[in-house]
């Protein structure tokens, strides 16, 4: 079903000039056979996603009509989906996050820990999505707060982004979580904010991984026996935990929302659809370098759509010090324009100083005969086609009012 060898001469890999392939249409030409095949196993959540990434800003969808109020311009424009796991929307929410995430920044050298669910578990977490990923998360946090607590630098109570991920670059199933976490602690009871010291070699560590991992498993069971759930008899003692230096966080934080709202590849990773099969590129985590993985064009729809949350499910989450109900919060603000002046917004004379700067505001749709920005004037107007490619009723009357 599956490999990892590059396509035959006769067949060249796409390079990054040709047009990206859409994955609404690769959705469209293998939508049969998939569903043959892996119905049975989809989610309402998933089957949802395919269908909204099927029609994703195309004639099948609702549409949308600008204006521009410089030259009187009329345009009709299809709805995105909007769905989180689509490769085409949510680009403006994905930088929104990065930014905010960025702006909250604590002082200190970060790190991203990486807390990896055993193979052996992952049939448990596919069949309880919700509180599996829920836990996963959560056991995480709580077993960095607690190194936290008892650190003897740190003393106090620490900080974290966490995102869920559950692709590895290949796109199969491996749920894991990050956290993007400073290597430094609050201690509110005597009002000081610590930081860990350089190493004697000079460079930064925060906590022993297997230590992490010993103290993260026992949360982990202890969590799925109070669920209800049970775990199998085979697991690993030993789990996987990676911690790393990241400097000042933002990097990781560009990192983590790469895959936050727009799925788990996207289009210009796509090189190849043809004779049934898709190849798509990604880097392999041992040598680093890009390689190409060639599957089914059912199997790729399964490796993209098994990663589909379940509705309502938070894959970013904030925690301790960064979380936004934090009882420190106003101490901190304080504490980032004292340490991290870089942080904040120019002031002018005579102003008080602002905590955050502006954010990016959502592009606009710019009218192609003056340049000038469009107002959407009516939102929702029905699709200019139906499922079986046949025009909609009044379609002629959209169309006449454009002129």
């Amino acid at each position: 079903m599956t490999s990892t060898s590059p396509p035959s001469p006769a067949s060249p890999i796409r390079t990054l000039s040709t047009p990206a392939i859409p994955l609404a249409g690769i959705i469209t030409r293998f939508e049969s056979e998939f569903l043959a095949r892996y119905q049975s196993q989809l989610l309402p959540s998933q089957f949802k996603a395919l269908k909204a990434m099927q029609t994703c800003r195309s004639s099948l969808c609702a549409q949308m009509l600008a204006l521009c109020a410089s030259c009187g311009e009329q345009r009709l424009v299809p709805h995105s989906c909007g769905h989180r796991s689509c490769p085409h929307c949510q680009h403006f929410e994905s930088q929104r996050w990065i930014e905010r995430q960025t702006q909250a920044l604590l002082p200190g050298t970060y790190f991203l820990i990486t807390f990896t669910l055993p193979a052996e578990l992952r049939p448990l977490a596919w069949s309880h999505q919700q509180t599996v990923y829920g836990l996963l998360m959560q056991c995480a946090w709580d077993t960095l707060a607690q190194f936290s607590r008892n650190h003897r630098q740190l003393q106090g109570q620490a900080g974290a982004v966490g995102v869920l991920h559950t692709h590895s670059r290949r796109l199969e199933f491996h749920p894991h979580v990050h956290l993007a976490m400073p290597g430094a602690a609050f201690d509110a009871e005597h009002g000081l904010w610590r930081s860990l010291r350089k190493t004697k070699k000079g460079g930064d560590y925060l906590f022993n991984h297997k230590a992490l991992a010993a103290v993260f498993r026992g949360k982990l069971l202890a969590a799925l026996t109070a669920q209800g759930l049970t775990a199998p008899v085979c697991l690993p003692e030993r789990w996987v935990v990676d911690c790393k230096s990241v400097g000042n966080g933002a990097k990781a934080l560009v990192y983590l929302g790469r895959y936050l709202y727009r799925g788990v590849i996207q289009e210009r990773d796509i090189v190849r659809c043809a004779d049934g099969q898709v190849t798509f590129r990604y880097r392999d985590s041992a040598s680093g370098k890009n390689t190409t993985r060639t599957v089914s064009g059912a199997h790729f729809l399964w490796l993209v759509l098994q990663h589909v949350l379940p509705r309502g499910f938070r894959r970013s989450r904030n925690f301790g010090l960064l979380h936004p109900n934090c009882k420190h919060r106003q101490r901190l603000v304080l504490l980032r324009m004292r340490l991290r002046p870089s942080v904040t917004a120019p002031c002018p004379v005579g102003m008080q100083p602002s905590t955050q700067p502006p954010l990016s505001e959502r592009p606009k749709l710019q009218c192609r005969c003056c340049g000038e920005a469009m107002v959407i004037v009516r939102r929702r107007i029905a699709p200019l086609a139906s499922a079986d490619g046949a025009p909609t009723p009044g379609d002629a009357v959209r169309e006449g009012t454009m002129n």
